[in-house]
């Protein structure tokens, strides 16, 4: 490591959503888990949504069945198109492209019938889409994603039968990319909701929905994981299946065996924008509570802990001296936040919240975001090797509860520090890089290319604040600590975009 004066400057993942559906788009992701929000929960002057529900696990038989058609005949009645449509203004037709109205008159001079200098009446065309929605309560209720109606000036809702009704928007979750939109109606077939808690790997799913806006259609596969993230959404726990999903099937169906709702199509994963196989649905212990709060509230009231988080790699397990296995590594506490109250601190690991383990950050992430605001839980923690209790009351996540944000995917297992120039912070430096004042360390100027810094993450602009739990307050402590050690395994934990991450740099094994 050296010292700067100055400092030196695939696949597509795809909404399967129909002409409005767009690309998913990354969002800042804050930690933040609900006791279970049953209906009896709700206060009685607000609506509520009355689903049906079996939580039972499915029957898996030893012999595959020669026909679902039962089950299809059961399920498509409430599975419905949702057609939207949104007014373009002047700004979205030049953005796609496309000349303003008044370009007629560029071209061909004054319109017939228009007198001389009036403006030229020109209305803009309205754009379409269809996507696909799930009857969820017999009163109107349908379960959908918030990309499919989301800036739609009118939503129609076709049922199985043909009927068109009008539908309104209940409420929209981007988080999450889920809506409820209701129509006047009684009396509709509605699905019901298996508990998608017991949902297998290998086991059989039907996808129903309106591909490319086709008309309805069904199609078979298995459920190839589940837990899956790392869509770009803030809270992911996507079932992923085989069964073919294509644009227009987003908010429909995923059904087990038996008929019943585990999840709502969402998002494919593909190079060419239609099926390849691998299509991911929203699974119902997500859905089901996103649903209850839209309903009950018109927006979803989320958990707040306070603290950034990031996986806890072997890498990072060995370094920090942990015999833990999984859990999510706490990179910063935010001052004055439920989790700085309850006494975490930096390089914890969080291994359990209520007594249920946690695999990674991404789990622990959405399991404080289902807590209902207010609810203390209890979190097992690993601290220099040591297991602790801790109990925190939640608050809830607001707009300006920013940091509880996931570090991001650990750097790595094999990175080092030679080829990183360093510089103090400075107040001029402070305000070029938006480095906040409570923020101490030395400022990264320069990483070499094909560095062992570089292959793991680091990068300039990053700021040092801890060099193998030493701390770092300017460019020369940081070279000192670097200096010393004789071990090529380091550990950084640096500052980028508002909240702290650990790094493991693994100089052994540059070439």
């Amino acid at each position: 490591m050296n010292t700067n004066a100055n400092t030196k400057s695939g696949l597509y993942r795809r909404l399967a959503g129909f002409g409005l559906a767009a690309a998913l788009v990354t969002a800042g992701i804050a930690a933040g888990v609900q006791a279970e929000r049953g209906k009896d929960k709700a206060e009685p002057s607000r609506p509520v949504v009355n689903f049906k529900e079996d939580r039972r696990a499915p029957e898996r038989a030893d012999q595959l069945a020669m026909s679902f058609a039962s089950v299809v005949r059961k399920v498509t009645p409430s599975v419905v198109q949702v057609t939207v449509s949104k007014q373009l203004q002047q700004a979205d037709w030049q953005r796609g492209g496309m000349p303003g109205p008044d370009m007629f008159e560029w071209f061909f001079g004054q319109r017939p019938g228009m007198r001389q200098g009036a403006p030229t009446p020109a209305p803009m065309p309205r754009q379409q889409g269809v996507g696909s929605g799930v009857i969820v309560s017999e009163d109107g209720y349908v379960l959908t994603n918030n990309h499919v109606v989301d800036g739609a000036d009118e939503v129609l809702v076709r049922l199985h039968d043909e009927r068109e009704l009008k539908a309104k928007v209940v409420g929209r979750d981007p988080q999450t990319d889920l809506a409820v939109i209701k129509v006047q109606a009684t009396e509709l077939p509605a699905l019901t909701m298996a508990d998608s808690e017991q949902v297998e790997v290998g086991d059989i799913v039907l996808a129903v929905g309106n591909p490319f806006g086709i008309g309805q259609t069904v199609t078979m596969g298995i459920v190839s994981a589940t837990g899956r993230g790392n869509l770009g959404l803030d809270y992911e726990d996507f079932i992923q299946t085989d069964a073919a999903i294509n644009p227009g099937n987003s908010g429909g169906a995923l059904v087990d065996s038996q008929g019943r709702l585990i999840g709502i199509n969402t998002a494919i994963l593909s190079r060419t924008g239609a099926n390849n196989g691998i299509g991911f649905a929203v699974p119902t212990s997500l859905a089901r509570y996103v649903m209850e709060d839209l309903v009950k509230d018109g927006q979803v009231r989320r958990g707040f802990l306070g603290v950034a988080i990031q996986d806890l790699t072997p890498a990072l397990a060995k370094k920090l001296e942990l015999d833990a296995q999984g859990g999510a590594l706490v990179a910063d506490v935010n001052p004055g936040t439920p989790a700085a109250k309850a006494g975490l601190k930096s390089g914890d690991v969080i291994t359990e919240l209520n007594g249920k383990a946690i695999r990674d950050s991404k789990q622990l992430r959405l399991q404080i975001a289902r807590t209902e605001p207010g609810t203390s839980v209890t979190l097992k923690v690993l601290r220099d090797g040591k297991a602790k209790s801790f109990d925190v009351a939640l608050k809830e996540l607001t707009q300006k509860a920013t940091l509880a944000k996931t570090g991001g995917r650990s750097a790595g297992d094999s990175e080092a520090l030679q080829g990183v120039g360093v510089q103090d912070l400075d107040a001029q430096t402070r305000r070029q890089m938006k480095v906040p004042e409570n923020i101490t360390g030395a400022l990264i100027s320069e990483v070499a290319p094909g560095s062992a810094a570089e292959r793991a993450g680091v990068r300039p602009g990053d700021v040092i604040v801890e060099i193998n739990r030493e701390p770092v307050s300017s460019a020369e402590d940081a070279v000192n600590l670097t200096t010393k050690p004789k071990d090529p395994v380091t550990l950084l934990r640096v500052w980028r975009d508002g909240s702290t991450r650990f790094v493991v740099v693994d100089e052994s094994e540059q070439g």
